[in-house]
């Protein structure tokens, strides 16, 4: 019960996310804009890391699983980019490295910070 409360928790924050994307002419998705609310009520005290946590981690720790459907989602409309395999690779990589360095220099980042 207490998983289904946090994931009830989670679900709900992304609603009001697509709510708040439905009426508005904001140009951001309504899951990014769920995960800004998250990050608010986070920051703000408004919700506790323990109402989320365990949630969280089952979430964490089967991630690799959420991306089935798109990976059939691609197989399945191959057709539509089997011209620009080429350009999507390259974009892949070099998005992938920069996200890699990027999370790099920012944890040193933070450890030095945090040391001193």
């Amino acid at each position: 019960m207490k998983l289904l409360r946090q994931f009830g928790i989670i679900l709900g924050i992304l609603f009001v996310g697509e709510f708040i994307n439905s009426f508005t002419a904001i140009p951001i998705p309504g899951n990014i804009l769920g995960m800004i609310i998250l990050l608010i009520s986070l920051v703000t005290g408004i919700l506790k890391v323990e109402m989320i946590k365990d949630i969280s981690k089952f979430l964490l720790d089967h991630l690799a699983f959420l991306f089935v459907p798109a990976g059939v989602g691609i197989i399945k409309n191959f057709h539509l980019v089997k011209d620009d395999w080429l350009y999507i690779t390259i974009i892949l990589v070099i998005s992938t490295a920069l996200v890699i360095a990027v999370t790099g220099c920012t944890v040193q980042f933070l450890k030095r910070r945090i040391s001193k």
